[in-house]
């Protein structure tokens, strides 16, 4: 798939076109086609080949003729003629959080600084603040925002490897007889972002599966391809390795290569007390090989119940394991909803009867609109007449629509005194409100805190959204006291937000099973803003799956009828 490959270079022009100081509309234009195609979860070269490309929203037919022709010659003349002028060094310091292409450009005509090194340098030095509108604080957040951009050049976030990971596994198991093949590793643990990628296969033809592997559509590069272990890097420089491994040792391996390493030493701990010893081939008693065919082998010869693979950091899992006290995981198939959906009545794609088919089709009961509200303007927010208008259309479609029931909402901004983006007459006629906050990120932590637990005050507030305010790629949490925002919650009836979105994850699996323990109830929201984007709801799950989350301790796992209850108990 070339869908986040083509969202980068439009990320990448719309920077540019910026730093040059070009027109704002096209700007806006590639911004939102790279938001977009980088969330569709469909190939856009299955799209091109099907002559559809336009009617992705927000792809007109200008986007769609450079789309075209990246797909059909590798090369967007848009976007050589954009990198005219432009030093290489540059282009890479678009990518700072933080940054931005106007401050970039005044950087780079007053100081002449060009790449990641003079920048970290001239921030060190003190030498930004001399620049007009840059003060200490500027500075501070740009070189905070480089040392995100360093971490981050070093993980890969679970959105980008899990699909890759998905059409890999996919692709084999149709060019080969392959049956058992899994993903490994932190991604399998589910956690928010990767290394390099591993996968693991059982078979006795191992040179078939490699050479397979290693003629994929996605590979860019290889780097290895023998008898039992491939390597290559696929488009978006990602490093995937495949191990092929016989079926009889294929669950000790499995475990073993899912890790985590804390975990697999407290195994190998207890294993040796039992006078037995575990490796990648099998658990053994002396040179007798009493199991690894299957993973619960591993976990049942040393007395536990199998662990879930989220589960495996050494977090008190095998204490629990062994005393028969594992937490039953929620999964996928207990979701009957999603609360933190946009239409393209603010900033999203499609209309709201799109989104409620589309999660008709998922085998939802209810779907929930919950547009930005009017303080947000850069997303079109809506102010209280077209709150109004919406509300009524949902109505309407709620008459007309079967098999589904559309919630009218709203993601309702808490402003930085406290108080909130609508008045309680128009959330009083609302089905589900969250509140977020959009502005002030930097107050401290008893302003911020403070905001949170007067929104929770509300009788009208249901859940709090991305309650830490995060972006795993560019942007720390705010100062927030968390424990204080889960004793209020559990005071107010309010529930907290795993926000399903790949770079926010937010609340984080930590978060979640301290908010468990002190009786506070989780909703989890995909904050889609196109359709495609619904199926995150599965990210948001391994965070609950994490977090040691079960069905009861979310309010996505109630039928219409209860959550309709629990609406209006608060």
């Amino acid at each position: 798939m070339k869908n986040l490959e083509i969202a980068q270079i439009f990320e990448r022009i719309a920077d540019i076109l910026e730093f040059k100081g070009e027109n704002k509309f096209k700007i806006n234009a590639y911004r939102k086609a790279s938001r977009i195609i980088g969330s569709l979860s469909e190939d856009i070269e299955h799209i091109h080949r099907e002559n559809r490309l336009t009617e992705i929203p927000g792809v007109g037919s200008g986007i769609a003729e450079k789309i075209a022709e990246y797909l059909d010659t590798g090369k967007m003349t848009k976007y050589e003629d954009a990198l005219k002028g432009v030093d290489e060094g540059l282009i890479k310091l678009m990518e700072i959080p933080g940054l931005g292409p106007s401050t970039l450009r005044m950087v780079y005509k007053e100081l002449g600084i060009h790449d990641i090194d003079g920048l970290e340098k001239a921030a060190s030095e003190g030498r930004l603040q001399t620049l007009k509108g840059m003060g200490e604080k500027k500075e501070e957040n740009i070189l905070r925002g480089i040392r995100l951009f360093k971490e981050s050049q070093k993980r890969i976030s679970l959105g980008t490897a899990l699909p890759l990971v998905k059409d890999i596994i996919e692709s084999l198991k149709k060019k080969t007889d392959v049956k058992e093949i899994e993903p490994a590793g932190s991604l399998r643990r589910m956690k928010e972002t990767v290394g390099d990628i591993d996968i693991l296969a059982a078979s006795s033809k191992g040179r078939d599966i490699i050479s397979a592997f290693v003629s994929l559509p996605v590979v860019k590069e290889v780097l290895a391809s023998g008898e039992t272990k491939g390597s290559i890097i696929a488009e978006g420089n990602i490093q995937v390795d495949l191990r092929v491994v016989e079926k009889d040792s294929f669950g000790a391996a499995l475990q073993y290569f899912t890790g985590s390493k804390l975990h697999n030493i407290h195994l190998r701990e207890m294993a040796k007390r039992l006078g037995l010893k575990i490796s990648e081939y099998g658990i053994f008693r002396g040179d007798k090989k009493i199991g690894g065919e299957k993973e619960r082998d591993i976990y049942s010869a040393l007395g536990l119940d199998w662990i879930p693979p989220e589960l495996r950091e050494d977090r008190g899992e095998i204490e629990v394991a062994k005393e028969k006290r594992l937490p039953h995981l929620v999964n996928i198939n207990d979701i009957k909803g999603d609360f933190h959906v946009h239409s393209n009545w603010s900033d999203g794609a499609e209309t709201i009867e799109e989104i409620a088919e589309r999660a008709k089709e998922m085998g939802y009961e209810y779907i929930a609109i919950t547009d930005h509200s009017k303080s947000t303007k850069i997303a079109n927010g809506l102010t209280e007449e077209r709150l109004s208008k919406q509300i009524k259309e949902i109505r309407e479609l709620n008459k007309k629509l079967k098999g589904i029931r559309i919630l009218a909402g709203s993601e309702v901004d808490i402003k930085t005194d406290g108080t909130l983006d609508f008045p309680e007459k128009l959330l009083k006629e609302l089905d589900i409100v969250i509140a977020a906050i959009h502005i002030g990120f930097k107050e401290d932590e008893e302003t911020i805190t403070g905001r949170v637990i007067s929104a929770m005050k509300n009788p009208y507030i249901n859940i709090i959204a991305h309650p830490t305010g995060r972006l795993i790629s560019s942007r720390e949490p705010y100062k927030l006291n968390i424990k204080r925002c889960f004793k209020a919650a559990a005071e107010t009836g309010t529930a907290m937000e795993i926000n399903g979105y790949y770079d926010r994850l937010d609340l984080n699996d930590v978060h979640c099973q301290m908010a468990k323990d002190m009786g506070v109830k989780m909703a989890i929201g995909t904050d889609s803003h196109h359709i495609s984007q619904l199926v995150m709801m599965e990210y948001g799950i391994g965070v609950a799956r994490r977090g040691w989350l079960e069905k009861q301790d979310l309010i996505n796992t109630m039928g219409y009828k209860e959550l309709m209850e629990w609406l209006e108990r608060r």
